[in-house]
């Protein structure tokens, strides 16, 4: 179990917790009893612990290793997912994943940043850092939805874009800008949350919609806490004042009006308890959908330009 800096006082807890388990596994000792109470205590400390986190301290939870990542939802979520591939240009970005799937009888597209659940996996999706060609195949799969009639569901979890040169030569900017372009004009429904990380043109790719949700303990925002020291400072020792400067959390985003709400995690956060999380998560989806689904198109549409037209104050001079 992966503890962070803040979150130590648990740690021993844990460890007494294991020992006691593993005396009742080797012995006829009963320590029902004792679990119990340790049990209870590391309920009531954790919610002490999470009480009131940092900006900075949101940020790790969301990069949690064990937090549950987009395939992990769509298994338990969903029935039925059959995950389509490639872009019909260049290739099949594995930073992206996406495809048809089943929520209660419902038919929906579902897309998402996948970042991979150990080493080797992250190597193989790239830290879910998505290529042009991860956009494409985002959008191809869009047009799909939009063809049949059925809605969009997303899911954002990334640090980034891929900022590699070749990422750049086939046109990463571009595609980010024509699924914008896009998505503002998409004629089915388009749910969108926020899982992890939210950073920059990586998230808004994919990010575009009738509505969109932060989980708890998620940020959104232009750059990372550590990108933007590296850039101001010259060093990544300032991440903390950056974190506070920049205002990614969830509670940020929803008081500047850029969100639409936030999704309550468990106690601990979504990795302490990811089958809560996958049915908070699916519930809130479906009465969502229960409300997008019988507007019309055209209306849905330009509500939808209409939000994103109201975000931000801009004055001209003649």
């Amino acid at each position: 179990m992966v503890f962070l800096d803040f979150e130590q006082p648990l740690e021993n807890l844990f460890e007494q917790l294991e020992t006691i388990k593993g005396l009742d596994k080797e012995g006829d000792i009963d320590v029902s009893d004792k679990a119990k109470e340790l049990e209870a205590k590391i309920k009531k400390k954790r919610k002490e612990v999470y009480t009131d986190l940092s900006r900075w301290q949101k940020v790790q939870v969301s990069r949690h290793p064990a937090r549950p990542y987009t395939m992990y939802y769509i298994e338990n979520m969903f029935k039925k997912f059959t995950e389509l591939h490639g872009d019909r240009k260049f290739g099949d970005d594995k930073a992206i994943v996406g495809g048809l799937a089943s929520l209660d009888g419902q038919t929906v597209m579902v897309i998402g940043h996948q970042k991979g659940v150990n080493t080797k996996m992250r190597q193989y999706r790239n830290f879910g850092m998505a290529n042009p060609e991860g956009y494409r195949k985002a959008l191809r799969l869009m047009k799909i939805a939009e063809k049949f009639g059925f809605p969009v569901l997303s899911l954002i979890d990334t640090p980034g874009a891929y900022p590699g040169i070749e990422a750049e030569e086939r046109g990463q900017a571009e595609a980010i800008a024509i699924n914008l372009f896009e998505m503002a004009q998409l004629k089915v429904p388009i749910l969108c949350y926020i899982i992890g990380e939210g950073a920059s043109g990586g998230a808004l790719g994919i990010g575009l919609g009738d509505r969109v949700f932060m989980l708890e303990y998620t940020w959104y925002t232009v750059i990372s806490p550590e990108s933007c020291s590296s850039i101001l400072w010259r060093t990544w020792d300032y991440k903390e004042t950056a974190a506070e400067a920049l205002k990614p959390t969830s509670d940020d985003m929803l008081g500047f009006g850029l969100i639409d709400g936030i999704i309550k995690e468990p106690i601990g956060g979504a990795h302490a308890e990811p089958e809560k999380m996958a049915r908070a998560l699916k519930k809130h989806i479906k009465a969502q959908l229960d409300e997008l689904m019988p507007i019309d198109p055209e209306e849905l549409v330009m509500t939808r330009i209409k939000k994103y037209d109201k975000m931000g104050n801009f004055k001209s001079k003649k």
